[in-house]
């Protein structure tokens, strides 16, 4: 194999194992030396390829999101969906990516970057998250309240969904399946906690 080719198979293995560590363990708790182990090289062979754990951690995250904000728009390409089934597979696909809460990864990270990696990740998380959601409640099939954003709305529903990655109190007890737990808070977002009248 060619010195590149094994380059470029190694900074994959740095990228899949940092990605698996980063969304399992958070920033602050992974390190370049557990990468470097599980990845099999020395933790200065992974610095030939990233300059530090902030460079890799921006990278996966990159990576990462361009898949989530990929997802996201194939759901919003399918038009025979109803806006509340569009939802659904909305934060189906966020699940399928992150296993914890996506704020809970992201306030963690933010809280310990540099200033410079702090506005790169905030571009992240709005161009490829925040911005295909707010498109998802600029629908007018969607009817959003005319008192809150498209962007504030997707805010909101981030943060409202938090308890669907297991991270939190189990909503509904322990009768319902995880499905239907998800159902139920995605439900309580879109309709409230009130009976309609």
């Amino acid at each position: 194999m060619k010195r590149a080719e094994q380059l470029e198979k190694t900074r994959q293995s740095i990228m899949r194992t940092a990605t698996k560590l980063f969304l399992q363990k958070g920033f602050g708790e992974t390190s370049t030396r557990d990468i470097a182990k599980q990845v099999g090289i020395t933790q200065p062979a992974l610095y030939h390829h990233f300059s530090d754990k902030e460079v890799l951690y921006l990278d996966v995250m990159t990576n990462l999101s361009s898949k989530v904000r990929k997802d996201i728009n194939k759901v919003m390409r399918k038009h025979k969906l109803t806006p509340n089934e569009q939802l659904w597979q909305i934060a189906a696909v966020l699940k399928k990516h992150h296993p914890v809460s996506i704020y809970d990864q992201y306030h963690q990270a933010v809280s310990l970057l540099s200033k410079s990696s702090q506005q790169k990740l905030n571009m992240i998380l709005a161009m490829n998250y925040l911005q295909p959601i707010a498109e998802y409640f600029k629908q007018p099939e969607v009817e959003l309240r005319p008192d809150i954003l498209p962007q504030e709305a997707a805010e909101l529903f981030l943060a409202g969904i938090s308890p669907i990655f297991g991270t939190y109190q189990p909503i509904g007890g322990r009768n319902i399946s995880d499905d239907q737990r998800d159902q139920l808070i995605l439900d309580c977002i879109i309709s409230g906690l009130s009976k309609t009248k």
